[in-house]
Parts: C-alpha cells; sequence; structure tokens
C-alpha cells in the first residue's frame, strides 16, 4: 500500500522537470548579490506583490523574524493573533531575536476583533511597552487555512496608521488566499509594510521564502539575514525551484482546495467527526474526533493503515492539501478516517 502523507503541503516532492531546472541554475555568490537566479526570482516576488524590492531567505520563520526585527527596538510591543504562527510556532524566536513582547489577541478565525486590536494598543504610559507592529496571517493555519478577509485588512490598516504602528503578513500561504478569492497578491500585501511569502508549501519548492518590502527595509533585512546566519552563496539552484514553481504550480492551487473540500464533505457524513464545512476555504482541513478519543493514538491507527495526519490537540486533526494528491487518494483518506473512527 502507498502511504497517503497529509500532513502538511511541506511534503511535496521536486519533480523531474524541477530536478532538471535546479541542475540547469544559472548561479554566483549571494552573499555578494552576484547569484543571477536569486535576483531573478526576488524582482518577480517584488512584482507578484507590489513591493519595491524582496529577499530570499531560508525559511519562513526567518522570513518572519527579520520582518519583526526590521520594524521594532528591543522593549517593543508587537500584537498577534493567539494562534499565529509566530506566536505558536517560532520558539520564542521574538523574544530571542528582536527582545519584543508579544500581545496575543483571540479570534475564531484569524481575524482578532479590531475592537480588541484598538484595546490592545499602547498608550505612552512609561509602565507599558510601545505597541510598534501588528502582525496577521493569511492564510491562517491553525484556523483551518482561513482566508483574512481584504476589507478586515483595510480596516486593521486604517487603526495602525492611526496610531503610527507597522503591519507584517505572515504570508506563507498568501498565494492560496488569492487563489480562493480572485484577489491578487500584490492587492493584500499592498496594506502591508513587509510581507512574508513561502515557496515551500503548496507551490512545491523544496525550500525558501522571500520577503517584500521597501528598498530601505530589505537592506535592513538583508543585514538581518547575515546575523542570522541566512546568508548562502550558489543559492540559484535552490532558488531556480522557487521561479519554477511561480511560473508552474500556481494553478494547481484551486485543485487543492476542492479536494479539501471533497475530504470535508465525506468525513461530514461519520457521527463520529465534528467539522464545521464553512471553514474549509482553501487546502487545510481541522476536524475533531467525538467523545473521548485521543488524537494521538488515531493518529498512529491512521499511521497503520497507510495514512499520514496531524494530531494538533487533544481531539482535533489537520489534512492538508497540495498538487501532489489526486483526488482518488484524497476519497482513499476520507474513507480510511471514517472506517478507522467508528473503532
Amino acid at each position: 500500500m502507498n502511504e497517503i502523507d497529509l500532513r502538511s503541503d511541506t511534503f511535496t516532492m521536486p519533480t523531474m522537470e524541477m530536478r532538471q531546472v535546479i541542475a540547469e541554475a544559472e548561479v554566483g555568490d549571494d552573499v555578494f548579490g552576484e547569484d543571477p537566479t536569486v535576483i531573478r526570482l526576488q524582482v518577480k516576488i517584488a512584482e507578484l506583490l507590489g513591493k519595491e524590492s524582496a529577499l530570499f531567505v531560508p525559511s519562513g520563520t526567518m522570513a518572519n523574524q527579520i520582518s519583526i526585527a526590521v520594524q521594532t527596538h528591543p522593549g517593543d510591543e508587537v500584537i498577534v493573533e493567539s494562534d499565529a504562527h509566530i506566536f505558536y510556532y517560532e520558539a520564542a524566536a521574538p523574544a530571542i531575536i528582536s527582545r519584543v513582547q508579544l500581545r496575543p489577541i483571540p479570534s475564531s478565525k484569524g481575524m482578532m476583533p479590531v475592537q480588541s486590536i484598538e484595546s490592545a494598543i499602547r498608550g505612552n504610559d512609561v509602565h507599558f511597552p510601545p505597541t510598534k507592529l501588528l502582525c496577521l496571517e493569511n492564510t491562517h493555519n491553525r484556523h483551518g487555512g482561513t482566508v483574512i478577509d481584504i476589507d478586515y485588512i483595510k480596516e486593521v490598516r486604517t487603526l495602525a496608521q492611526k496610531n503610527k504602528i507597522s503591519m507584517h503578513c505572515d504570508g506563507a500561504r498568501l498565494w492560496n488566499a488569492s487563489a480562493a478569492t480572485g484577489i491578487t497578491p500584490a492587492d493584500y500585501a499592498g496594506y502591508f509594510d513587509t510581507v512574508s511569502v513561502c515557496l515551500s508549501k503548496g507551490l512545491g519548492a523544496p525550500v525558501g521564502s522571500v520577503i517584500a518590502s521597501t528598498r530601505e527595509n530589505i537592506l535592513s533585512a538583508l543585514r538581518w539575514r547575515k546575523i542570522l546566519g541566512g546568508g548562502m552563496r550558489q543559492v540559484g539552484i535552490i532558488a531556480a525551484a522557487g521561479l519554477f514553481v511561480i511560473e508552474n504550480n500556481l494553478q494547481n492551487l484551486k485543485n487543492d482546495h476542492a479536494n479539501a473540500k471533497l475530504f470535508a464533505e465525506k468525513l461530514l457524513s461519520s457521527e463520529f467527526i465534528e467539522i464545521d464545512i464553512n471553514t474549509i476555504e482553501t487546502n487545510i482541513v481541522i476536524f475533531k474526533l467525538k467523545g473521548n478519543a485521543n488524537a494521538l493514538q488515531f493518529e498512529k491507527k491512521c499511521l497503520n493503515n497507510g495514512l499520514k495526519i496531524l494530531a494538533i490537540g487533544p481531539n482535533t486533526i489537520r489534512a492538508v492539501f497540495h498538487y501532489q494528491i489526486t483526488r482518488q487518494q484524497t476519497e482513499e483518506a476520507a474513507e480510511i478516517i471514517k472506517n478507522l473512527v467508528k473503532i
């Protein structure tokens, strides 16, 4: 039996065509700013996001942390959603690298209530850290790939400008938000001072993220990348894969969304599963096991039956779809879960 792996959209494998592009990549020393393939990738991403400049970095976490460092000073405060990747999965990096404090605000779908954001903004009282940055995550991972509404983003931007606060978008899956809504990445990015996008999730590159912003911010980001050890040499062999997926795989994202919806609809028929079909907006499905079922134990049970899924809570499971998961595999995965959950 061939395993079906739905743990993340980071489990894509390079195709032979992508490997050929990597093998033939024109390279130079990127620390000296002389890798032509990296330069092309950075220009391409800056254009797609409507920004002046961009910087290629090894990972999404580094992209987010550099963006925070560029826009804050030690002792500042950064507002984030309470399930945001920056707060939940980045190992307290803001406290270590930028020496800032995070102010998490809970929400139901990744969109913090604007009134709650406004209440959280600190004044000039010396007892409090000054609020300098506000971060949104689009799409939102732990809320099931939900899309952050652009009208909401506009409203938050107005509030941020009124209070002289910068905004960062953790856009690891911004491509999915664009595919789901038809709103261009540049239209989303226009309301943020910095944007990070990932090449190695649903798009399918082996590695890499990109930060886009003003030329001034990217010059500062370049220094921070060096400080964090992210300066690489003939990295065009990796950047070539990034260019390849931008040019070839963006159109696949709608199929991933369709498979996620199909998967969720099939699970909906099980009396042992709790799932809100209205939250399935992109390529992530989060569902709960009813009763006393243990998610970790269920994850192992699925593994023994050829399916890899991810427990993200005591009774909560995540499944993520990408272009190398077929419709047939989607249906098979749903049937495995529906059969095992009854046992």
